[in-house]
């Protein structure tokens, strides 16, 4: 695929099908999805000189890539069929004879085990590889954009966005740039996500119109994304009926409020068939929603799934509600609470096709939180978990923050502990939801490193146990594939470029693959979250939600720091927690420490169990952050021949940007927690 100037290819370069593309492949299968995998691979084929055959045909081949229900199979691909099913995206891998094949029972299969052999590059075509089978642990797997037609006044073209406007949307019209979301499709393809919403969730004026009047405008971009397998998805107001000249009100137990939204909902499903249903923000920062008729949320959401249920939709029905204005006196009301008291009593009641989409902390997307126990509490509810690519609270785009090694570890947890079940498994064969971190900026997401996270989500979304590291490795080997094949250089025994290759693969995971806990080092301590500028969100202010309404709070004062959440004296979100967790965290002394000041109110001399005081690891991990900063811009430096020249210009800006930003959080954090506590630097270092 030709990609519009000066689009970055991302992880699919045209090199990235050189393996594939100086190949023999026949593609057997019909089918929209079918079709795409054909034309990959002739594309590939007439940039690098291979053939590709689709539909039976004499051989040798190198390459098949067939659906089960293909006849006749040649040799080699009917020996490798399973006997049982391979399931509707799964597929399996083989090579026996000189020859690598792939099956699958439907195209989406056959798409993505296309794509795993782009991944696997040469190593797809050696040896002899015995059957695998791959099957996504996660039937849905979908970004949320959002993003907003109409250019916010606050929030701008991209709520929460970091990387330029909307790929879809510029000024309340649609962009109509299409094969830059064709192009978007293909990588979300390659890496395993299977649906989006094109909306923002905070539904404004003219968003709402795309429900009705201005649906072809999100037909177009469903017709563009079906040959890649992705569904789309429109986030829609409560308030619609009312916005949009129905009936005068939104109660969900309204019979002329059902009978609208099922006819709405039929329209919708005519203009799109494969469409997949609504994203819904009720109740929660303003939005409109059920509780104004004195309905809860399972009353709103099934509503919706009322509608939806005859065409196979789903709604997907945020958990995201809280009391946004708290009097930040009252230090009963905890929003950490606010999901699982929401939620939780509720469980049992939503119609099946109903999805709660639960933010993965109990907060907001900070750089360390628990696990939201709503996760655990509602077992007879459909769950999706969602995660935040766009770095909000992340450094923005502006700081390299790698982001696989904090999803894992939430999809890993164990609200029941060692041997009970995991939360990809609790969700597993349901949805993980990320919120998109691409915009209209020539390398999809503002930083160009920053394009790993969105990738490694996909990869998390359908094998969850999958090492952060090697998902790293893959978007290496696949972004800076080298533009021509090793061959040997001066007789050497090392390949012509390998030397090369391996030291850009070194730095890159110097550079990314610790940087997660080198931005928690420098921003909020402990899990205690938020410390950032107000509105925007970027940068320090240790106070700057401090007495607002919003609920984020530190209360450190000049003897501790800390949320009091225990059952014992504070507000008892210890309590949503199943054993053991709920002792843990209610601990004291058994309380991880990256987590204490999210569950306790400490003095500054608490001994962490890394034998620390509390204020004496705030000094350290703020300097050391600072430091790994400024480390990793040198990194980059010493690796300039390595990387392409704009490319390497445009992060080396945004490292001076990070070191710069890395130096002011740890003045100011250090800084004002000398002066609560008055306790100096058991080191002696200067601070302000």
């Amino acid at each position: 695929m030709t990609l519009p100037d000066p689009v970055h290819p991302a992880w699919l370069p045209p090199e990235a099908f050189r393996a594939i593309g100086s190949r023999r492949t026949l593609v057997l299968g019909d089918g929209l999805l079918a079709g795409t995998v054909h034309d990959e691979v002739a594309d590939a084929c007439a940039r690098h000189g291979g053939r590709v055959r689709r539909g039976a045909g004499d051989g040798p081949h190198d390459l098949v890539l067939a659906l089960t229900t293909a006849e006749p199979l040649p040799g080699v691909a009917g020996e490798v069929r399973p006997g049982s099913a391979i399931g509707a995206e799964g597929y399996v891998l083989a090579r026996r004879d000189g020859v690598t094949v792939v099956l699958a029972d439907e195209p989406a299969g056959l798409l993505y085990g296309l794509f795993h052999v782009v991944r696997l590059g040469e190593r797809a075509f050696a040896g002899e590889r015995q059957a695998e089978h791959h099957r996504p642990a996660m039937r849905r797997r979908m970004l949320d954009h959002w993003d907003n037609v109409d250019v916010h006044p606050v929030m701008g073209q991209v709520e929460r966005g970091y990387a330029g406007g909307s790929i879809f949307w510029r000024d309340g019209a649609p962009r109509g740039d299409l094969a830059r979301v064709r192009a978007y499709g293909r990588l979300l393809a390659a890496c395993g996500v299977n649906a989006i919403s094109v909306n923002n969730v905070n539904v404004h004026a003219t968003e709402a119109h795309l429900l009705t009047d201005r649906l072809g405008d999100v037909a177009a971009l469903a017709d563009v994304l079906r040959p890649y397998g992705i569904g789309v998805h429109l986030s829609v107001s409560f308030a619609s009926p009312v916005v949009l000249g129905g009936p005068a009100t939104a109660d969900p137990l309204d019979e002329d409020v059902r009978k609208w939204w099922a006819g709405v909902t039929e329209r919708v499903y005519d203009a799109i068939p494969d469409f997949g249903g609504y994203v819904v923000k009720a109740d929660s920062e303003g939005q409109p929603g059920p509780f104004a008729y004195g309905r809860d949320h399972a009353d709103g959401a099934n509503l919706l799934a009322e509608a939806l249920e005859p065409y196979g939709g789903v709604v997907h029905w945020r958990a995201f509600v809280y009391n946004h204005r708290q009097d930040w006196r009252d230090r009963s009301t905890d929003r950490a609470r606010a999901a699982y008291d929401h939620f939780a009593p509720l469980d049992g009641r939503f119609r099946d096709n109903v999805i709660l989409q639960v933010k993965h902390g109990p907060v907001d997307f900070q750089v360390r939180e628990p696990v939201s126990p709503v996760i655990a509490a509602m077992p007879a509810t459909r769950l999706a978990v969602e995660l935040q690519v766009t770095q909000e609270y992340t450094g923005q785009q502006r700081h390299v923050c790698y982001l696989p090694p904090m999803w894992r570890e939430v999809l890993g947890f164990r609200p029941w502990g060692d041997g009970g079940a995991d939360v990809a498994e609790l969700v597993g064969g349901g949805d993980l939801v990320g919120v998109s971190n691409v915009g209209d900026d020539p390398y999809w997401t503002g930083h160009p490193l920053a394009q790993a996270n969105l990738y490694a989500f996909g990869r998390l979304a359908w094998t969850p146990g999958t090492d952060p590291a090697a998902i790293l490795d893959e978007w290496i080997d696949l972004t800076f594939t080298p533009a021509t094949p090793s061959g040997t250089a001066n007789g050497d025994a090392e390949p012509a470029g390998t030397a090369e290759t391996e030291r850009l693969r070194r730095t890159l995971h110097a550079i990314m693959g610790g940087s997660w806990r080198t931005y928690e080092r420098y921003t909020a301590p402990l899990g205690v979250g938020f410390m950032v500028r107000p509105g925007h969100h970027y940068g320090p202010d240790v106070d700057g939600y401090e007495y607002t309404p919003w609920g984020t709070y530190h209360f450190a004062d000049r003897d501790g720091v800390g949320v009091d959440r225990t059952r014992a004296t504070g507000t008892g979100f210890t309590g949503q927690y199943p054993p053991p967790w709920s002792q843990v965290y209610e601990s004291l002394d058994r309380c991880p420490d990256e987590l204490l000041l999210f569950f306790h109110h400490v003095p500054y001399g608490h001994v962490l169990h890394s034998g620390s005081t509390v204020i004496q690891h705030i000094y350290d991990t703020h300097f050391a952050g600072a430091e790994e900063a400024v480390e990793a811009r040198r990194r980059w430096q010493e690796a300039a021949g390595l990387f392409d020249p704009s490319l390497h210009a445009r992060v080396e800006r945004l490292l001076d940007e990070q070191v710069r930003c890395a130096e002011e959080w740890r003045d100011q954090v250090n800084a004002y927690f000398f002066r609560k506590s008055g306790v100096p630097d058991l080191r002696g270092r200067r601070i302000p």
